[in-house]
């Protein structure tokens, strides 16, 4: 890190966030943008070739590479940036493949201004920095009865809730039908149902498949 100032990427598709955070951000003596990004793809990139300390990431990018994904390429590299994710998205699906993409920290992005600093500053220490609510959800899922379903059942889940059938979810995903029925068998277990529609109902409500 920086010795003086942390040096910031700003990674979200809306040039009007972009402006609104950098105006919040570089009010503060030891923070300083060095660089922006409109697409995950482009993050990833510039944190090959500009000197960062801290990414603060969105989710959603419209289309092509997610948040997740450039969250894990990014701190894959060795004495790579710290990552905070900040967004408007607080499901649990989000919330998790995020600190499994190994996120510092998570941020909605109506948090206030002090609360968005101290959580800059805290990532670029290497430490967590998981809104309040945040941090909450994580302690309940990790306190809930119950195995969580693993990022391959949270895709079969979601096409199951599209309405497509085993053999057209394993058509999606390269897997045979009876792979699926295998996966659907085990969300049951974990979710404590006994249907396909009721595994839809109960993975929505704990926020696995956005609504």
């Amino acid at each position: 890190m920086s010795a003086s100032r942390i040096r910031l990427l700003l990674a979200d598709d809306h040039p009007v966030v972009r402006a609104g955070l950098r105006a919040v951000l570089e009010t503060e003596p030891d923070l300083v943008v060095v660089a922006e990004a409109a697409t995950a793809e482009e993050a990833v990139e510039l944190c090959g070739t500009t000197a960062v300390d801290v990414v603060l990431m969105d989710l959603q990018f419209g289309g092509g590479m997610h948040g997740s994904g450039a969250t894990a390429a990014i701190t894959a590299r060795p004495g790579g940036p710290r990552v905070l994710i900040l967004t408007t998205y607080e499901t649990d699906v989000d919330i998790l493949a995020a600190v499994e993409a190994g996120a510092t920290g998570y941020l909605l992005k109506d948090a206030p201004p002090e609360e968005l600093t101290a959580a800059v500053r805290a990532a670029a220490g290497g430490r967590s920095a998981l809104a309040p609510a945040i941090a909450a959800r994580l302690m309940d899922r990790v306190r809930g009865r119950g195995e969580a379903l693993s990022p391959r059942e949270v895709e079969i889940l979601q096409l199951v809730a599209r309405g497509l059938s085993n053999q057209q979810v394993g058509s999606e995903l390269y897997l045979s039908p009876a792979t699926v029925k295998s996966h659907l068998a085990h969300i049951y277990t974990k979710l404590g149902v006994g249907s396909r529609t009721a595994a839809v109902s109960t993975a929505t409500e704990q926020g696995y498949i956005r609504r």
